[in-house]
C-alpha cells in the first residue's frame, strides 16, 4: 500500500481566500511516491497546527501570500458529483468533453513535455483581441514569462506549488484580466479555475491525462459566445437586489464577490445571513462563536460555512453541538442549493454558467465536490479557453 502524505498546518479561521487556497492546496499531490493526502474535512486533524511539515516523500506545501480565489453556487447544480478531487466524481473516467462548439478545444500541435506537462493557451474572444493581444503570465522563484498567444501558444509547464497564471486581454497588466491557480507535482495536477474573489474574464480549462481521463471546468459555452456586457447584464437580471450592485461597482472589469460590496464590515448588507444563521444554530445546537459579517469567520467549519452560503442546514442534527458535519447526506442533492434567501446567489450564478455546474464561488465551494478543482496523476496537458 502506497504511503500517504502526513501534512500539520495553520488553519486559517477565517472565511477568506487564502483560507480557501490553503484548504485546496493541501491536497495537492506534490510527490510522485505518494498516492493520497489526508486532511480533516471540518478543520485540522487532531494535534494539527502551525507547521508545513511533510512527510512520505519529503513534500513541502507553500501557499502563495496573495492568498487564492474560486468560484461557488447555484440552484439546482445539475447533479455535479464526486468529492475534492477528481472532477466529475472520484469514481469512473470522465471522458472528453462533447458538449463543446467545434473547435473550441483545438488539441493540435501539442508536442510531449520535456517538464511535467504543456499548457495551451486558444484565444476565445470571437474577435474581439487577435491573438497579438491576449497574454499569459507565469512567475515562480525561478521562472519569469510574459508573452502573447501570438508569440507563444504554448509553454512547457514544470513542477512547482501554489502557482498561479495570469491572462490579460488587451496588453499585459491590462484591468481585463483574469487567473488560474494550480500545484503540479513531478507526475500530478492539481488545480482549479476561480471566481472567489471576482470575475474578470471568462476562463476554461481542460485537462488531459496519460490514462484518458480528460475534464473541462470553468465557464460554460452559451457563456464564451456571448458578449461581456450581456454576461454583466445578465448577472443583474439573475441575482436579487442585494447582489446586483456587485456587477457594477467595478464595471466593466470586474464582477466582485459579495465581501468586497456592501456585504463588508459596515456595509449595508452586512448582516444579510444572520437570521439564517440564528436559525442554524437554533436547530443544531450549535456552542461555537456565531460568524461576523458576510458569515465570515468559518475557517475551521468549511461544512458549516457552505451550510449557510447554499441554505441548508437549518434541520435539527444536521451538524453536531461543536460544528462538524452530522448529516453525510447533506450535500448529495444539488437541487436544495440556493432555494431560499439568504444564500450566496453570486456564487449560484456562476454554477448556474459553469460547466457540469461546477464553480469555486465562495472559499468553502469544494465542500461536496462542486467547485471546479481537478486532480490527476499523469497529466499530459491542459488547454486554457480565454474569453472575452
Amino acid at each position: 500500500m502506497a504511503p500517504k502524505l502526513q501534512l500539520t498546518w495553520t488553519w486559517y479561521a477565517m472565511n477568506g481566500p487564502k483560507a480557501r487556497f490553503v484548504r485546496c492546496m493541501l491536497m495537492a499531490i506534490v510527490s510522485s511516491s505518494v498516492a493520497a493526502c489526508e486532511m480533516s474535512a471540518d478543520g485540522p486533524p487532531s494535534g494539527g497546527h502551525a507547521g508545513g511539515t511533510a512527510g512520505s516523500g519529503g513534500a513541502t506545501l507553500g501557499v502563495d501570500s496573495t492568498g487564492g480565489a474560486g468560484t461557488s453556487g447555484s440552484t439546482g447544480v445539475g447533479g455535479a458529483s464526486g468529492g475534492i478531487g477528481d472532477a466529475g466524481g472520484a469514481k469512473g473516467m470522465p471522458s472528453p468533453d462533447a458538449g463543446s462548439p467545434s473547435g473550441f478545444w483545438d488539441t493540435s500541435d501539442i508536442p510531449a513535455a520535456k517538464n511535467v506537462m504543456m499548457f495551451k493557451f486558444l484565444n476565445r474572444t470571437n474577435g474581439k483581441y487577435q491573438d497579438s493581444e491576449v497574454y499569459w503570465s507565469f512567475k515562480t522563484s525561478n521562472v519569469s514569462e510574459v508573452h502573447s498567444l501570438a508569440e507563444q501558444p504554448l509553454y512547457d509547464m514544470p513542477a512547482n506549488t501554489s502557482g498561479r497564471m495570469y491572462f490579460y486581454l488587451g496588453a499585459p497588466q491590462s484591468k481585463y484580466y483574469d487567473f488560474i491557480e494550480f500545484t503540479i507535482g513531478p507526475t500530478r495536477f492539481n488545480g482549479n479555475t476561480i471566481r472567489v474573489d471576482a470575475f474578470g474574464i471568462k476562463i476554461a480549462m481542460r485537462l488531459h491525462c496519460a490514462d484518458g481521463y480528460d475534464v473541462a471546468v470553468g465557464e460554460d459555452y452559451a457563456t464564451f459566445q456571448e458578449d461581456r456586457a450581456v454576461t454583466f447584464q445578465r448577472f443583474v437580471d439573475e441575482v436579487p437586489d442585494e447582489f446586483k450592485p456587485l456587477a457594477q461597482i467595478q464595471a466593466p472589469y470586474r464582477i466582485v464577490e459579495p465581501g468586497a460590496g456592501d456585504f463588508k464590515t459596515g456595509g449595508k448588507y452586512e448582516h444579510y445571513y444572520d437570521a439564517y444563521v440564528d436559525q442554524v444554530w437554533a436547530a443544531n445546537g450549535l456552542t461555537i462563536p456565531k460568524p461576523g459579517a458576510n458569515a465570515s469567520g468559518l475557517g475551521a467549519y468549511p461544512n458549516l460555512s457552505a451550510a449557510i452560503f447554499r441554505h441548508v442546514g437549518d434541520t435539527p442534527q444536521t451538524f453536531t453541538a461543536d460544528g462538524k458535519l452530522n448529516d453525510k447526506t447533506l450535500w448529495a442533492d444539488s437541487s436544495s442549493f440556493y432555494t431560499a434567501p439568504p444564500a450566496n446567489y453570486y456564487a449560484k450564478f456562476w454554477h448556474s454558467h459553469g460547466q457540469s455546474a461546477k464553480a469555486y464561488g465562495f472559499p468553502y465551494d469544494d465542500v461536496g465536490g462542486y467547485s471546479t478543482y481537478v486532480s490527476h496523476d499523469s497529466p499530459q496537458y491542459v488547454l486554457v479557453a480565454i474569453g472575452w
